[in-house]
């Protein structure tokens, strides 16, 4: 009994190795970043500018708290664009941004959505 368990364990284990192999080598290129966010951040500013559409689509939903998260994770890409490359709208966009993400944790997903709105015309600036 005990080398039939051995045996399965060992199978399972080929199986998970040979899975995650496969994935690894399936997997897609990453799509490369607009120009005009390259202008000012790179790829942080993509992913801020990314969160930030997230984060009015959920507002739009009536879903304060998903404007919340997705504000967050913008406001962390946006901080880490701004150190890169300093900006004045990137500085307004993280205003807007910590806005937002308070309006979304109160609740308010009206307030927190114009926020994020404009937080999202400021990290599309030029």
């Amino acid at each position: 009994m005990p080398r039939i368990l051995h045996v399965a364990l060992f199978a399972s284990g080929l199986t998970f190795v040979a899975a995650r192999v496969g994935f690894a080598q399936g997997a897609p290129a990453a799509p490369a970043a607009s120009a005009a966010p390259a202008a000012h951040g790179g790829a942080h500013i993509s992913e801020a500018i990314t969160h930030t559409q997230e984060a009015i689509k959920e507002g739009q939903a009536g879903h304060a708290d998903g404007v919340a998260k997705h504000a967050e994770l913008a406001l962390k890409h946006a901080e880490l664009g701004q150190k890169e490359k300093a900006s004045p709208h990137t500085e307004l966009a993280i205003k807007s941004l910590k806005d937002a993400v308070e309006h979304g944790k109160l609740g308010h997903a009206d307030v927190a959505t114009k926020a994020a709105q404009t937080a999202l015309e400021h990290l599309q600036a030029k």
